[in-house]
């Protein structure tokens, strides 16, 4: 099998010659520069500066050499511009806290403040408000929160939509050459097509240079029960925009796209969610069900829904509202754990993620740990297909590149038992 019929065997919930791996199709299946560069080094391939494909966390691009040494099986298609609302197609040298060069957009524009910090500012606009900041000495930027005063009266949700803009012709043939580009990997093909609703990611508009609306995160959270109406219309109306870009997009990648990147808002804490059930049914539920219907009825893409924490009281309604896949199956939170997940959920979610925790083993085990977990989890999440390998969202900056080896020499071995 190719990486594509592999993937999609799995999709299938069945069992593929091996077990199929992602690293690096999307924003929450990368891996941090940093360590890019390191597996760069450590299997000998050529040194120069990795291109950052994805500002914000700093994720790095897996080139096609490191792709064919680490066995992927996915290749993903990102939206033309980054998250500060710059054009990725040109690159330009900068050089990390720690002295790290690596490739950054050529549109990617900073000042150093007086406490040393690095601020970014939207569509590469100096005279607007930095809309991010990288600490001195740190890895990845936070969002600058640039909350306007909230006038109840005049609060219209239009302004919380401002970033959901169609597709130009400009972006769909950018789509269309892309999801070519890919589909000729022979690796399943993963689009991001500009979607993202409700992304609590989004919300503060680090890519606008004046948001309006809700943009303070803690804010948004609030308004789900102080102004439920606003948020119920903002969601539809992002939803409205979602559609016709899927429609737009679809005319020419139908072909050569096999999953679609739907949205990224998390749902779960480590203990617990955010909203009740009933919540999420009465403000998200409708657009993901109409969005996922579309998809499910006028293509063969399977839905793709990424969402961190414990979300075990979400699973049943993420498959009602028509999702296909669940990302990163965070395995650390409470009540996921692998074997109850998938003997639960096994047979009507795809898990794609959960083969090793970021947050604790990966980063801070050995070697002999990080192995021992990911065949433990493979063994579990693979039983009867319906799986895709990936760390439980992104590889953090400066994880020690022997306990990433350590993990794919264990998905090796796995394989090679399989």
């Amino acid at each position: 099998m190719n990486g594509r019929q592999r993937v999609r065997t799995a999709l299938a919930h069945q069992c593929p010659d091996r077990l199929p791996i992602d690293t690096g199709s999307t924003s929450v299946t990368g891996m941090h520069v940093s360590c890019v560069a390191a597996l760069r080094e450590y299997y000998g391939l050529d040194r120069h500066p990795v291109k950052v494909i994805e500002t914000t966390q700093m994720l790095g691009e897996i080139e096609e050499d490191l792709k064919r040494v680490l066995g992927i099986d996915v290749e993903g298609i990102a939206p033309r511009k980054a998250s500060f609302g710059i054009p990725m197609n040109a690159t330009k040298a900068w050089r990390m806290y720690d002295g790290l060069e690596v490739l950054m957009p050529a549109g990617f524009e900073f000042t150093i403040d007086s406490n040393g910090d690095t601020l970014v500012y939207p569509q590469g606009d100096r005279t607007a408000a930095p809309s991010a900041r990288m600490p001195a000495g740190g890895y990845f930027f936070d969002v600058i929160i640039r909350q306007q005063p909230i006038d109840e009266d005049r609060l219209d949700p239009a302004d919380n939509v401002e970033e959901f803009s169609l597709l130009s012709p400009e972006d769909v043939a950018y789509f269309e050459a892309e999801a070519f580009r890919a589909s000729e990997t022979g690796r399943a093909v993963v689009g991001k097509f500009g979607s993202g609703l409700g992304d609590i990611a989004a919300v503060p508009g680090m890519a606008l240079k004046k948001p309006k609306g809700i943009r303070d995160i803690s804010e948004w959270y609030m308004s789900i029960k102080s102004r439920p109406d606003y948020i119920r219309e903002v969601l539809w109306r992002q939803s409205e925009v979602i559609l016709e870009n899927l429609r737009r997009v679809h005319r020419c990648c139908a072909g050569t796209v096999d999953v679609a990147y739907i949205c990224g808002t998390d749902f779960g804490t480590q203990k617990s969610t955010f909203c009740s059930p009933e919540t999420f049914k009465d403000l998200w539920f409708p657009c993901y069900k109409r969005i996922n219907d579309w998809i499910h009825q006028n293509t063969s893409w399977k839905t793709f829904k990424h969402c961190c924490g414990s979300v075990v009281k979400l699973l049943d309604l993420f498959i009602d509202a028509g999702f296909d896949i669940l990302n990163p199956v965070q395995i650390s939170a409470a009540g996921m754990d692998p074997e109850y997940l998938k003997s639960t959920w096994g047979d009507r979610l795809v898990f794609w993620g959960g083969g090793v925790d970021t947050q604790h083993m990966l980063a801070f085990g050995t070697p002999a740990e990080v192995r021992e977990q990911v065949l433990r989890n493979c063994e579990v999440f693979s039983r009867g297909g319906g799986y895709v390998f990936n760390t439980v969202h992104n590889v953090q900056a400066r994880t020690p590149v022997q306990n990433i080896v350590s993990m794919f020499q264990a998905l090796q071995e796995f394989s090679g038992a399989a």
